[in-house]
């Protein structure tokens, strides 16, 4: 066999699911259809549960080192309006402005740092399956040819090739809407004012955020002193998302058309078109063929795609790697459609809502927006917005008819103090495996952890104001279980006992290499 997992697309995905798959003692080989690395402007930056993730993997200080901008202004739109983060200590959302090119040039590094196999070049045109392996029929410099692994997972893109092959459905929606989008230097005749407004020649002064008119809505904001982000919304059924590149003269032609003006533009930094659609896959998996990012679902609003795509990865990646190593529980690779299948759905949900808010034009589409605007002053309903848009308010399904607020959960990153040192939880995620983490030294509980300790770290600390007595940590950095604070014995050792047999097994030990 050529390899565990074949990858198909080496986008941020398909790179992340690598670095995850080699973490676990999975061999990936990644086969992608461009011959080089892509430079073409996509995304612009990372943002939400994803970031907290890259610091449990000990990799978020890397990233920051490559940003333009590590920590941005907690602002960020949502659907023509803005989710305004400034005032609060501990903001539910965070970003990270890292242009996609950069991304993939981290993430490739990592990849290969680990072990990870990368082939450029190379096209998949045909999968076959069986009870045990796959078959990728692969189109390359040299001619076409076949090779095999355990399992395929296809991250290749909104036109994904392997969802096709696989015969997945992907129902969903094609907005009218064109965006366009540039980053450019200020022009030597604009004036920013001091509230971030811009004072155009002829026109007067613009407002920083989104201007709304008959023909669509123009929006700019700051990324530096003199480079501003601009775009522009408007219908356009007639135009398709082929791909051809957008020139500055087209992103003024639209800005004159949706502001009935023309506003001078500097040097473009990045431009790029997009159309939006709302689209899901009908289920993430057929046998031994996965999808993952953008071939399992599309969102009618930006920030998050790679924030859905990459968190896709960290769910399936322990999962393939105990059904290869031969120690996943019946069902245990079905889980990853059931969670990762209802996540996408809950960001199908806050980015359909996105759409319908910066959609409509009229005085009713109006008053909403009105009424949403009022209800973001209220600190707990931006906060809710702000975890909905993150994904940080996910709660998995979890067996056990009595479960702790905490299962299902991403784990709360706790100040831990051992007899070694303090540490946290951020640095027992970083190898990616399983953890029992006893805060309340429940010996009874390490007791049956033990019969799993080829697969599950075990813990002792201690940590202010613990929020169980002991958690059960999935690699994934999700609570599979957990002890209530001064929980029985006669209760909490059987509920531990039924989360171990139902994630990682009832195998016989084994060594840890």
């Amino acid at each position: 066999m050529d390899a565990d997992v074949i990858i198909v697309g080496a986008g941020p995905t398909g790179l992340m699911l690598a670095t995850e798959l080699r973490l676990a003692g999975v061999r990936p080989l990644v086969l992608e259809r461009q011959p080089q690395p892509r430079d073409t402007p996509k995304a612009n930056g990372i943002g939400g549960q994803i970031l907290q993730l890259l610091h449990y993997r000990g990799l978020l200080e890397r990233f920051q080192a490559a940003s333009t901008n590590p920590h941005p202004a907690p602002i960020f739109p949502f659907g023509g309006l803005h989710l305004n983060f400034t005032h609060l200590t501990d903001a539910p959302l965070h970003a990270l402005q890292l242009p996609q090119a950069r991304l993939e040039r981290l993430l490739t590094e990592r990849a290969t740092e680990l072990g990870a196999g990368i082939r450029r070049g190379c096209e998949v045109v045909g999968l076959s399956q069986d009870d045990d392996t796959v078959t990728a029929e692969v189109r390359g410099p040299d001619g076409t040819h076949q090779v095999t692994a355990r399992y395929v997972v296809g991250c290749d893109g909104a036109h994904s090739r392997v969802r096709d092959l696989a015969g997945i459905g992907f129902p969903g929606t094609t907005h009218p809407d064109v965006n366009r989008l540039g980053q450019v230097t200020m022009h030597q005749s604009l004036t920013r004012l001091d509230n971030g407004d811009l004072e155009v020649p002829g026109l007067g002064a613009i407002a920083a955020g989104y201007t709304r008119t008959d023909r669509g809505v123009f929006a700019f904001g700051w990324l530096t002193d003199d480079v501003m982000l601009v775009s522009t919304v408007e219908d356009e059924p007639e135009v398709s998302d082929d791909g051809t590149p957008m020139t500055l003269a087209e992103l003024q032609d639209s800005i004159r058309h949706v502001l009935g003006a023309h506003v001078p533009l500097g040097e473009p930094l990045r431009l790029s078109r997009f159309i939006f659609q709302a689209r899901q896959a009908e289920r993430y998996r057929a046998g031994r063929i996965l999808l993952a990012g953008d071939a399992a679902h599309l969102f009618p609003a930006t920030g998050a795609a790679l924030n859905a795509g990459l968190l896709d990865t960290v769910n399936l990646a322990w999962k393939l790697a105990a059904a290869i190593h031969g120690q996943a529980p019946d069902g245990l690779l079905d889980t990853y459609h059931d969670e990762r299948h209802f996540a996408g759905a809950r960001t199908l949900l806050q980015t359909r809502a996105q759409a319908a808010l910066r959609r409509g034009q009229d005085t009713a589409a109006e008053a909403l927006r009105d009424v949403f605007r009022e209800l973001l002053l209220d600190e707990p309903a931006l906060r809710r917005m702000g975890a909905l848009v993150a994904g940080a308010d996910i709660r998995y399904p979890m067996p056990g008819s009595d479960r702790d607020a905490l299962t299902g959960t991403f784990v709360p990153d706790l100040t831990l103090h051992t007899d070694q040192g303090t540490t946290s939880i951020a640095e027992l995620m970083h190898a990616a495996r399983p953890v029992l983490l006893d805060l309340a030294d429940r010996p009874e509980l390490r007791e049956i952890a033990r019969e799993w300790e080829h697969l599950v770290d075990i813990r002792m600390a201690k940590t202010d104001g613990p929020p169980a007595d002991a958690l059960l940590i999935r690699p994934d950095a999700h609570v599979a279980w957990a002890a209530k604070r001064a929980e029985p014995a006669d209760t909490a050792a059987p509920a531990l006992r039924e989360a171990l047999c139902h994630w990682f097994g009832t195998g016989p030990r084994q060594d840890r290499s």
